[in-house]
Parts: structure tokens; C-alpha cells; sequence
């Protein structure tokens, strides 16, 4: 994340310049007479400089990016003009004055803020530093998050699998989505059910660590100690949250580090990610909030759900036989089911007051691509 706000030092582009190949001409001597013709006085390339200013009723052979020869206002592109035997230039008319001429500063005004502070730094934004001349940058430093999931019930990749067990997938999941963020991951491994261990792992974890995420373990059953071992070692802020998937989520904090612990039901982890975690993580490493642009498309599906809860439908997107652009609903609803997640391409937002969604019906469809 960019540290400050970043001040253009110089106008870029630095002089006037062709924005094509052709003919720069004083645009007078154009207007004079339709289809006049001009001979060639220089011929300037990119990176050269024209000997003098243009004389008038005369032309100069310019390339792109070439600086414009005193005098001159206007480029003809090559393929606009016809070049006699004799070396005549022949212009047509309707072209404007100062046409195909890159001015001092047209990109960017010298003392502006080009890039505010808190910015998320693109390949596009890295590409305008360049272009300032600049060579370094003031950044934040990475977040540094702790990622860990509970359960005697997984067990790591690599490892042996009991008749019982399953393979731990939300760990690596959001170790990926934070690395996208920037972060720096700590991976703490799978904990066990037990919470004086999650306390202690808290604790230790808090230590070296900006933020400190969980998968698991935060629900109501008796084998999940996640929130107690948080009331434990810190402090608990609020536990459940009214959205589906992914209703139990804890959110607190360990000796001032935040905590944030998601189901462990795999697309439920995604989404509470996405819609919280995201947030959190982007908050601490100074970014400029940047509210999701949802795309309206077309429902090709019928929906029911409570009132007062907002949910998430995973879906993806074809072309009706109109064209419009529609959602088309994963047939399945479990939160189990990571193929929902690899077969769609992204999620279409219902909000609380929603109840019913009808084949027909405009929805918010963000695609997964934006959400990094």
C-alpha cells in the first residue's frame, strides 16, 4: 500500500510531441487552399530534434513520439497523405488544428496527487511512477497474519489420513487469498480440540503478528473451543453474524491483535473471507476502502430465503437468447462443497430485505476476480 499521497514532480508528457507518423505542418498553411501541397523541409525521429522551426509553407517528416518542431501545430498520419514523384506533400481537408499533437502535460498536471495514499499498487499505477522517473517508493509494510484451523477431524495435506478424517483445505485457501492481499502468512498448522492449546497458540501467535485468522471451531457444538480459547487468552467482540453462508463467525482480539475465526464449512470460509476478513486485513495495512462494484444481471433462477439475512449464491454467467447477461445458480446449496466454488464465477449478493428472487428479476453478481 502506498504510504503517501503521490505528487506528480513533473508534467508528463515533458515536451510536445506527434502522437502518429506523418507530416507536422503550420496548420495556416494548410486551410489556405484544399488539397494544398507542401514540400518536406526536415525529418525528425523519436528520441532526435528538429534543426530549426518550420518555415512556412513547408512540412516536416515526423515520427511518433518525436518532439514537434517550432512552428508547427498539427500531424497529418502518413496514410492521410499522398507523396508525389517530386516529393510533394499533398494534404487532404477536415482535419482540426493541433490534431494528432500530444501537448505539455496532457497526461498528467505537474504538483497533482496521481496516486493517493492507501492505494493497492496496480501494474498500471507502478507504470506512472516509471514514467514520473521515480525509482522508489514509501509503502506500508506487508500485514502479518497468523492462519490456523482446528479440528482432530483434518489433518494436513502429505500426511496420513484416518478412515475418518478429512484433508485440511480452508488453511491453504486462506493463506492464497491473504498472499493476494499482500500479506505476509504465518502458517500455524492444524490445532487441536482442546482449548487451553488454542489459548496458548493465541497468545504465542499474537506475539509476532498483525492479525491472527481461524478456520473452525466457532461454532456450537461441544468439540469447538475456538471462542472459548479466545475468552481465554483475549478478548471476544461479537460472535455470529446474519449471513449464509457462514452465520458463525468470532471476532476479538489477543493482547490488542485482532482475531478473526471462520466456519470451517470450506465455501462458508470463502465467503465470510471475502465479505470480512478482506476488510480487516486491507484496514490494517492502511488501504483506501473501495467498496465492491456488483454487476446487475439477469436471474435464471428461483430463490427463497429469510428475511432479515443476507446471502450469497454461487453462480455463473451466460448470454439469454436476448443477449442480457444472466446468473445461472449452482445447482447444489451445501457449504461443503468446494466444486461450487471452481464451477462458478462469483457470488450474486441478496440483501436482507429480499425474500424471493424470480427467473427474470435483476441481482448483483460480483465476480470472483474482483474480489482480489
Amino acid at each position: 500500500m502506498l504510504a503517501h499521497d503521490l505528487i506528480a514532480s513533473m508534467a508528463p508528457p515533458p515536451f510536445t510531441n506527434s502522437a502518429v507518423d506523418g507530416y507536422a505542418v503550420r496548420f495556416a498553411d494548410i486551410v489556405r487552399v484544399a488539397g494544398a501541397s507542401l514540400t518536406v523541409a526536415d525529418r525528425v525521429v523519436a528520441g532526435g530534434s528538429a534543426k530549426g522551426s518550420v518555415p512556412p509553407g513547408r512540412a516536416v517528416r515526423i515520427f511518433t513520439g518525436a518532439p514537434m518542431p517550432d512552428g508547427s501545430d498539427t500531424v497529418f498520419m502518413q496514410e492521410d497523405v499522398r507523396v508525389d514523384a517530386d516529393g510533394h506533400v499533398h494534404f487532404p481537408t477536415g482535419l482540426c488544428r493541433g490534431a494528432n499533437v500530444r501537448p505539455v502535460g496532457e497526461d498528467i498536471s505537474a504538483g497533482s496527487v496521481i496516486l493517493p495514499r492507501g492505494r493497492r499498487l496496480r501494474p498500471q499505477d507502478v507504470a506512472v511512477c516509471a514514467a514520473l522517473g521515480l525509482t522508489e517508493l514509501q509503502v506500508r509494510r506487508s500485514v502479518r497474519v497468523a492462519v490456523f484451523s482446528t479440528g482432530d477431524e483434518i489433518v494436513s495435506p502429505g500426511s496420513a489420513r484416518g478412515p475418518s478424517q478429512l484433508f485440511d483445505s480452508n488453511r491453504f485457501m486462506l493463506a492464497a487469498m491473504l498472499r493476494r492481499l499482500g500479506c505476509a502468512v504465518g502458517d500455524l498448522g492444524i490445532l487441536a480440540d482442546d482449548p487451553i492449546l488454542i489459548a496458548d497458540a493465541l497468545r504465542q501467535a499474537a506475539a509476532g503478528h498483525d492479525f491472527i485468522l481461524a478456520s473452525g471451531g466457532v461454532s456450537t457444538g461441544e468439540a469447538d473451543h475456538v471462542k472459548a480459547g479466545v475468552e481465554s487468552a483475549g478478548k471476544l467482540a461479537f460472535w455470529r453474524v446474519a449471513i449464509k453462508p457462514g452465520r458463525p463467525i468470532a471476532m476479538g482480539s489477543i493482547s490488542g491483535v485482532p482475531f478473526m475465526g471462520l466456519p470451517g464449512n470450506p465455501v462458508a470460509s470463502f465467503v465470510t473471507f471475502v465479505y470480512l476478513a478482506r476488510a480487516a486485513v486491507l484496514a490494517l495495512a492502511g488501504a483506501v476502502s473501495e467498496p465492491f462494484t456488483a454487476t446487475p444481471v439477469r436471474a435464471a433462477f428461483a430463490y427463497r430465503k429469510k428475511a432479515g439475512r443476507r446471502e450469497y449464491v454461487r453462480a455463473k454467467i451466460r448470454r439469454g437468447a436476448d443477449g442480457a447477461l444472466e446468473a445461472v445458480k449452482f445447482p447444489r446449496e451445501g457449504a461443503g462443497l468446494l466444486s461450487s466454488l471452481i464451477e462458478t464465477e462469483g457470488l450474486v449478493e441478496l440483501p436482507e430485505s429480499a425474500i424471493l428472487v424470480e427467473p427474470g428479476a435483476m441481482v448483483a453478481f460480483l465476480p470472483y476476480l474482483v474480489l482480489f
